[in-house]
């Protein structure tokens, strides 16, 4: 059975990140790609310049939202933020799974039925290096696996990880889990601060249901075109 967050088409697979500094430039944005694409995410920057009310704004104009807050707190304080979260109208939002089973458990007793709970695996920016600093011994495929089978444990119906690891995390999790995928730089555009990313089809190949792309889209000269050359590529 597929998930109800599974995109219907080529379109419907891309969530464009909203990493501006105040409410003005990200609707501007939402508005200038209406009729493009329909999902947006609104992270740390945005969230913490504007608040609620850019989400209740973005909601307004009919746009989903996927409200990308990294939740990482003791079980009853992430519990009640997943609650508060719900009553925004919002569509997913993200936690980290390395917050732990009695974290993870809370979020979910919390999450209203049409929320859709992402956990956190391993932040696409990292590497090795990155995760022997904080002590994690093990590899970044290791961790990421290790993670989301915890959060399938605790009741997380999908996840965010790098689409390098998209195919083993589709084989271990099944269809029904939602994969949505960061880390994604199509052809004609710059890497940026990703370590671990591919092309946007090539994470449809590997498993991911949605693909969060920000500058090649937001930076582009011309956001409207650098869409449609991206779904040419996806529906292609």
């Amino acid at each position: 059975m597929n998930s109800p967050h599974t995109p219907k088409n080529a379109r419907d697979r891309l969530i464009i990140a909203l990493d501006f500094p105040d409410t003005p430039s990200a609707l501007a944005c939402v508005h200038a790609l209406s009729g493009e694409v329909s999902f947006f995410k609104i992270g740390l920057q945005l969230y913490t310049a504007a608040g609620p009310e850019i989400v209740r704004a973005i909601a307004a104009t009919g746009a989903k939202i996927f409200l990308d807050l990294k939740l990482h707190d003791i079980p009853h304080t992430v519990g009640k933020a997943v609650a508060e979260v719900g009553k925004l109208g919002v569509a997913m939002v993200t936690l980290h799974l390395c917050g732990g089973r009695q974290m993870l458990e809370t979020a979910v007793a919390s999450c209203p039925p049409d929320l859709l709970l992402l956990g956190v695996t391993v932040l696409t920016s990292s590497d090795e290096t990155t995760l022997s600093e904080t002590g994690i011994t093990s590899g970044i495929a290791e961790q990421t696996l290790r993670l989301a089978e915890l959060g399938a444990a605790a009741g997380i119906r999908g996840v965010i990880a790098s689409p390098q690891e998209a195919t083993r995390l589709r084989e271990r999790l099944g269809r029904d889990a939602t994969i949505i995928t960061p880390g994604v730089r199509p052809t004609w555009s710059p890497a940026d601060d990703q370590k671990r990313f591919t092309t946007p089809r090539q994470a449809i190949e590997n498993g991911a249901d949605f693909l969060v792309i920000g500058r090649p889209v937001t930076a582009h000269k011309d956001p409207r075109a650098a869409v449609r050359k991206i779904v040419e590529e996806l529906a292609a």
